[in-house]
């Protein structure tokens, strides 16, 4: 068995398509629209499906707004040059809502990133990394 993919309910699906492939760089692989049931899924990575797990983001027509709840994480996202990496998504319009620093109680530097519809992203140094986050 492997992971295969996270579903995000989206409100605007060509704003989060935006987010994730112009600010954090991933590509749009598949995008399906299922009018019978009014929804679009788009799904977006880094890698191929076969090979990576991915993101599937899910637009249901009628619906251009979701209420995250208090279950809901975040999506982690390695990287090597943190601060690099901040500066390159706040110049593409991203929001830092964590700037690059130790996480609570370790040495781990992660910062964090807030897509459009206001999912969190951690961003991890690879470099840092010398605990399970």
């Amino acid at each position: 068995m492997r992971l295969l993919h996270t579903m995000l309910r989206v409100g605007d699906l060509e704003r989060s398509i935006s987010f994730y492939t112009d600010v954090l760089g991933m590509r749009l692989l598949r995008r399906r629209d299922y009018p019978g049931g009014r929804f679009t899924l788009a799904f977006v990575g880094y890698g191929e499906e076969r090979d990576h797990t991915v993101l599937e983001l899910t637009h249901n027509w009628d619906t251009d707004h979701y209420d995250l709840g208090t279950g809901y994480g975040h999506i982690a996202l390695g990287v090597e040059d943190i601060h690099g990496v901040c500066e390159a998504i706040r110049a593409k319009g991203g929001n830092v809502v964590r700037e690059p620093g130790p996480m609570k109680n370790g040495t781990t530097v992660i910062a964090f990133v807030e897509d459009p519809d206001g999912y969190k992203v951690e961003l991890i140094d690879l470099s840092s990394r010398s605990e399970a986050v």
